[in-house]
């Protein structure tokens, strides 16, 4: 793991690091704030994953999370969106797909097989390197995201019970498998077998059988991608039926921006806080 740069904030320090994934097969870069509190100890750790076209920086420039994240003691890792560089298979006209645009899935179909991993890098690789290296106490794990990083962090949670004490996000992305946005990469990552799919679809995962306590989801009416692409009713519906609790806040006149994420940004801060105690 190299070091890209560290700075001081609120008490603690912002991080900017990467490594050689092997996983994706390439190098990636992630960011991570460690609060003041972990000079005392290992702190809880709070996963957000970024939407299209976002790297690591997004949310570390614009999610305004740095001074709650200090007086709550948590540590909050930010992975990037997919893997990159010379070599990595891209379709550079096409801003829903390829670089920036991993959907946090594990490619089957050639050629992106080999570098698009991003589910087993964060279910494995990351998650091992940040234990190794930082302060963290895995065994308080919290996940968040938005947009195309809303659909990982339910997703993910979703297969892995065990390990997150909550979940949460930010306009995300309820059913992938038929949004106008996400169907195409899934059938390009995946291939055409649509069954295949609903390994990475939360509404499906749900009438699956996958379980969690609860949600927390905040979703913009104003925002844009609302009515074709993020379709929170659907959510909404899948939890109702399987009795998975949901708490789906409606923010009126806000868009799909930073702008949005970071009005809410301590909402979600203070509601992982107070599940991983």
């Amino acid at each position: 793991m190299k070091t890209v740069s560290t700075s001081k904030s609120h008490g603690g320090v912002q991080g900017v690091y990467s490594h050689a994934s092997e996983a994706c097969a390439c190098d990636m870069t992630f960011a991570v704030f460690v609060p003041p509190q972990a000079k005392d100890g290992p702190v809880p750790v709070l996963w957000y994953l970024s939407g299209l076209t976002c790297t690591h920086a997004n949310v570390m420039d614009k999610g305004e999370y740095r001074r709650l994240a200090a007086e709550l003691g948590l540590m909050i890792v930010c992975p990037d969106t997919s893997p990159r560089g010379e070599g990595v298979p891209d379709e550079k006209d096409n801003w829903q797909f390829g670089s920036g645009a991993g959907f946090y899935v594990d490619a089957t179909q050639e050629p992106f097989a080999k570098n698009y991993r991003m589910y087993s890098y964060l279910t494995e690789e990351l998650p091992a390197l940040i234990a190794a290296n930082f302060p963290a106490d895995m065994s308080r794990q919290a996940i968040t995201g938005h947009s195309m990083g809303g659909h990982g962090a339910l997703t993910i949670a979703l297969k892995n019970p065990e390990r997150f004490k909550s979940c949460s996000a930010f306009a995300p992305i309820a059913q992938p498998s038929t949004a106008g946005w996400s169907k195409p990469a899934l059938e390009k990552y995946l291939g055409p077998d649509e069954a295949t799919w609903r390994a990475y679809d939360t509404t499906l995962l749900i009438e699956d059988g996958k379980r969690f306590p609860e949600f927390l989801v905040d979703q913009g009416t104003a925002d844009g991608f609302l009515q074709e692409g993020l379709r929170p009713w659907l959510l909404e519906d899948a939890c109702k039926k399987s009795g998975i609790g949901l708490t789906l806040c409606m923010q009126d006149g806000y868009d799909h921006s930073y702008n949005f994420i970071s009005t809410f940004m301590d909402d979600h801060l203070r509601w992982h806080a107070a599940r991983l105690g």
